[in-house]
C-alpha cells in the first residue's frame, strides 16, 4: 500500500462493493492485484472472513490510521476481525 488514500479507496470498496467482497473471499491474490496490490499466496489464509460492510463504513477512518501502522493490513481483514473501540 503506498498511500492512505488507496487504503481508503479499498475500503471503499470493502464497505460498498459486494462484487469486489466475494472476489477477495475467493481469491484474494487476483482481487488485490486488481487494485495495485501484490499479495504472496502464502500470506493469504486458508480460512477467510471479512468484516461486514456497515462496520467497515463505520469504522472506516479508525481503520486507516490502525491500518497504516500495521506491517500487514490484509491477514487482519481477511480474519475479520473488528478494531476495539
Amino acid at each position: 500500500m503506498k498511500t492512505s488514500s488507496e487504503l481508503s479507496a479499498i475500503l471503499d470498496k470493502l464497505a460498498h462493493d459486494h462484487d469486489f467482497r466475494e472476489h477477495l473471499l475467493s481469491d484474494p491474490v487476483a482481487a488485490l492485484a486488481g487494485v495495485g496490490v501484490t499479495l504472496h499466496p502464502d500470506d493469504v489464509p486458508a480460512q477467510r472472513s471479512l468484516p461486514s460492510q456497515a462496520a467497515i463504513a463505520a469504522d472506516k477512518e479508525q481503520l486507516v490510521s490502525h491500518l497504516e501502522s500495521t506491517a500487514s493490513m490484509w491477514p487482519f481483514l481477511l480474519s475479520g476481525a473488528v478494531l476495539p473501540s
